[in-house]
């Protein structure tokens, strides 16, 4: 097996936990919109936000024009405040051992789809971001996952081969996509499961390397 050199993490959902559900009905209570006309635009949208086609300007713009609703520049500064908090729950053992590998000697990166005021928000926030060696965000490069181009700049930034990889996402297709260009991906659901798969893919020492 290839020895892993780096761990490459995904943001949303692995080193955040679950979206704040106060957040997200904040959101929707600020457009003055039902439920699923407000999850219907969100998401609509997001793809171009993420991949920088959209700034957090335009993108709000874009989800208020859908459920036929306007924005001021008090209430874009809101949206775009919850819509961070709403992704910035921390999820405390994934940072914890991002922490332990790194003093281990073991590069982390980040690779995330992101946009513009989603990265300026987290990373407010969450200053220990600064510490993993590289960070590839979407919206900068205008491609996102799963295109195969991310994952060979995000390798390139670490400077490490895919090969030599760990890929942690919770979506599938991002998984599948990882693995196609050469990295070891599992997915993340949950701490435990997490923490099982990693036993069962035969990557325990890396796994207990703050021990």
């Amino acid at each position: 097996m290839t020895t892993i050199r780096a761990v490459l993490f995904d943001y949303g959902m692995v080193l955040s936990g679950a979206p704040d559900a106060a957040e997200w009905e904040r959101m929707q209570v600020l457009l003055a919109t039902d439920a699923e006309s407000f999850h219907a635009a969100y998401w609509r949208f997001r793809d171009a936000y993420d991949r920088g086609a959209l700034t957090g300007t335009l993108y709000w713009q874009a989800v208020a024009s859908e459920v036929d609703r306007k924005i001021d520049a008090a209430k874009l500064a809101a949206l775009i405040a919850a819509d961070t908090a709403h992704w910035t729950r921390p999820n405390e053992p994934m940072i914890a051992w991002a922490a332990a590998l790194r003093k281990a000697g073991v590069k982390t990166g980040i690779l995330s789809n992101i946009g513009d005021a989603m990265e300026d928000g987290i990373r407010a926030r969450f200053p220990w971001l600064d510490e993993f060696e590289h960070r590839t965000f979407s919206h900068r490069l205008g491609i996102a996952k799963p295109d195969a181009a991310i994952y060979h700049y995000a390798a390139q930034g670490l400077g490490v081969a895919e090969d030599e990889i760990l890929f942690i996402d919770d979506r599938e297709e991002n998984i599948a996509a990882a693995r196609s260009v050469g990295m070891t991906a599992l997915q993340y659901s949950d701490h435990a499961a997490f923490v099982a798969a990693m036993r069962d893919a035969g990557l325990t020492l890396l796994l207990d390397v703050n021990r």
